[in-house]
């Protein structure tokens, strides 16, 4: 969206950008964190991080107040987002990861309510079709990353509401 991003009030409050010592007080701010780099990615549609360029990135750097979050606290961030099921590392250094702002099941249902909107259970799409076709242009999950995409159809298949099926050019997805 052209819709400019906005940010939380505790981003321009100088203590955000350093874990505080108290438990409860943390745990507060942590919770932050983790909302705001949710809403972030949200907003520019990223989907992978890689923890070097996370520290240089406006979310963690602030540079009107000329803040930044130190890397262990980044860290500390990720960690939790992936306790909760929002990340996953992509490598043993945990040097970059997968961002999952929505849930697989989360997307999932956004596209079968798409499909049944449109009359179009038990027809049969290629995943390119879901993702970047025409139809699907304006549509939340529009340009989502094959892997997500791939996850949030697993979920569906998992219900019993879909089927993923290989074609000659790749994967497609049957809905039920």
């Amino acid at each position: 969206s052209a819709m400019s991003f906005e940010w939380p009030w505790q981003y321009n409050f100088p203590p955000f950008f350093t874990l505080q010592p108290n438990v409860d007080t943390r745990q507060k701010q942590l919770a932050a964190w983790c909302s705001l780099a949710l809403s972030y990615c949200r907003h520019h549609k990223l989907y992978t991080l890689d923890v070097l360029e996370a520290q240089e990135s406006p979310v963690f750097n602030n540079k009107k107040i000329e803040r930044k979050l130190s890397m262990e606290a980044i860290q500390v961030v990720f960690e939790e987002l992936r306790k909760k099921g929002n990340l996953e590392w992509l490598d043993k250094n945990k040097s970059r990861c997968l961002v999952m702002w929505r849930r697989p099941e989360e997307w999932g249902k956004l596209i079968y309510q798409w499909v049944s909107r449109n009359g179009m259970v038990n027809s049969v799409f290629t995943l390119y079709e879901l993702s970047n076709g025409d139809e699907t242009e304006g549509e939340e999950f529009h340009g989502l990353e094959e892997w997500m995409l791939l996850r949030s159809l697993q979920a569906l298949q998992a219900e019993g509401r879909a089927e993923i099926i290989t074609m000659d050019d790749g994967k497609g997805v049957k809905f039920f």
